[in-house]
């Protein structure tokens, strides 16, 4: 599997020669459902974890909204099989039915939930990435493996609390064949679809929002746009910064490095708690692969052979993980040290 991003429109550093040693380079994931080993780069499980070290818990207090019904994962998963098993049987047949009886069984049963779990509860696996696929912003040389769970109930803050962990893939010989998994989960997108990843390298630039003064300006100057010719889109000319911020500044989707996304907030500063050191982009956990702003970016293949996705799912989610109503989740690194805490920021 491989993804390509299209090329950009034009090359914003001849027209605007500032931006040239801005540049930073990320790695586009390109997640997609697949049955990763724990030998591979992958969203979800499983893991390469070693027998012998406990398998993290979160045991800060955990917050029940009134509205909040539990699953279990498995429950979660039966769901899945059966939304996957009624798009299968509609592709053979448009006529036939969304949902066998046996089918609307069990989402009725599942539907009114389990009961609430209170103390530490297992963390779910969120991603894993090798050093030999994926750039690791932040990790030391002998760490050639990043592995991200999180919990799956929410709490005070409006983001999951996470946990990082960096080790040599080479010390674990024996692996950890069961992993210990929540009785239940608070929303069904804390648990996320095992994918298989396509990792791309592209350029990025800053969000418009961190740019000098000056810069924004010439950015919002529409005859520095026209000079570029047929490559200009004119649909921009009542907002030029528009066209930079869509077509030419980051890359939408599940990410390492490059530059952090803003647009629920305006930047703020990400410096580390232990050292105030200026931390870098890590990861980035996205809700969506791209939206309506950001099409110029979907991959070339995708749009000749487009990846199929569960009935009801949100357009471009693969992962079938939804940030805070349809943002991402960026995790940012001390440059440092490995061992101080690292940031989330959902934007």
């Amino acid at each position: 599997m491989s993804f390509t991003t299209p090329p950009r429109p034009l090359d914003v550093t001849a027209l605007f020669p500032q931006l040239a040693p801005l540049a930073r380079t990320a790695t586009r994931l390109h997640p997609r459902p697949g049955s990763p080993s724990v030998h591979d780069s992958s969203v979800g499980e499983p893991l390469l974890w070693p027998a012998d070290e406990p398998w993290p818990h979160c045991e800060r207090p955990h917050v029940s909204r009134a509205a909040s019904v539990v699953h279990s994962p498995d429950d979660i998963r039966l769901l899945c099989r059966g939304r996957a098993a009624a798009a299968e049987r509609q592709l053979r047949d448009p006529q036939a039915s969304a949902a066998t009886p046996e089918e609307r069984e069990t989402a009725r049963r599942i539907a009114a939930g389990r009961p609430w779990f209170d103390g530490p509860i297992s963390m779910l696996p969120v991603a894993q990435l090798y050093a030999r696929e994926v750039p690791l912003p932040g990790s030391p040389p002998e760490a050639d493996l990043l592995q991200l769970l999180w919990c799956p109930f929410d709490h005070v803050e409006a983001h999951p609390r996470t946990a990082l962990f960096r080790r040599s893939s080479a010390t674990v010989t024996e692996v950890l064949d069961a992993p210990s998994e929540p009785p239940v989960i608070q929303a069904d997108w804390y648990l996320p679809e095992p994918c298989i990843l396509a990792p791309e390298q592209v350029t990025e630039y800053p969000n418009p929002m961190e740019l000098s003064e000056e810069l924004k300006d010439q950015l919002g100057d529409l005859s520095r746009w026209q000079g570029a010719g047929s490559a200009w889109d004119s649909s921009y000319d009542v907002a030029p910064q528009e066209f930079y911020l869509n077509m030419l500044s980051h890359a939408p989707g599940w990410k390492t490095g490059g530059w952090t996304r803003w647009g629920l907030t305006d930047p703020m500063p990400r410096s580390c708690s232990d050292c105030g050191s200026e931390a870098m982009s890590l990861l980035t956990i996205a809700s969506a692969e791209w939206d309506s702003s950001s099409e110029s970016w979907i991959p070339e293949e995708e749009r000749t052979n487009p990846t199929s996705l569960l009935l009801g799912t949100p357009p471009a989610n693969f992962t079938l993980i939804d940030i805070a109503g349809g943002y991402d989740l960026q995790l940012h690194v001390c440059p440092v040290s490995p061992d101080h805490p690292h940031i989330e920021l959902v934007q």
